[in-house]
């Protein structure tokens, strides 16, 4: 089995390594994605207020196996975006992802948002996928995108 929990500064690293892993394999280690985003080594930092939270997956052997969060996506009214859903490659295939979603949209709406968004690029169809399965709705691109590699953006009411 696994369990979610709250990411601590000592998950930093694993999931740090876990996001850029996945980049790589879908050729996405490059500029305007979150691979160069400094932050990025330091996720405890960022996340664990009232707008912010992330969550790892962890295995049975406390090992990190996957990570999934949520922002306040200020442009858009009552919206959170969803961030960095990531796998291990033994954690995929599993249904895992798709728990993953109900559960941070479940921490969404406990938070007070009405509407999920996420970005995400043509490499990831797995994931556009599991984001279409879960009622997700391809939207034009948005005039305030961070990651501006990105190129496909979904949102969901919640």
């Amino acid at each position: 089995m696994y369990k979610f929990r709250e990411i601590t500064e000592d998950d930093n690293a694993a999931v740090a390594a876990l996001v850029r892993d996945n980049l790589k394999q879908f050729n996405l280690d490059i500029p305007g994605t979150v691979y160069f985003d400094a932050g990025l080594d330091h996720l405890s930092d960022y996340y664990g207020n009232d707008n912010r939270r992330y969550f790892v997956i962890e295995n049975d052997n406390g090992e990190v196996i996957g990570g999934i969060g949520y922002d306040r996506f200020e442009p858009l009214k009552d919206t959170a975006e969803l961030q960095k859903l990531y796998l291990t490659d033994a954690a995929k295939g599993s249904g895992l992802g798709y728990e993953m979603i109900d559960f941070i949209e479940e921490r969404m709406r406990e938070a007070g948002y009405k509407v999920s968004y996420l970005e995400t690029h043509d490499n990831l169809q797995a994931a556009i996928h599991i984001y279409e399965k879960k009622g997700y709705k391809e939207i034009e691109r948005p005039d305030a995108v961070v990651h501006s590699t990105m190129n496909r953006f979904f949102r969901k009411e919640l």
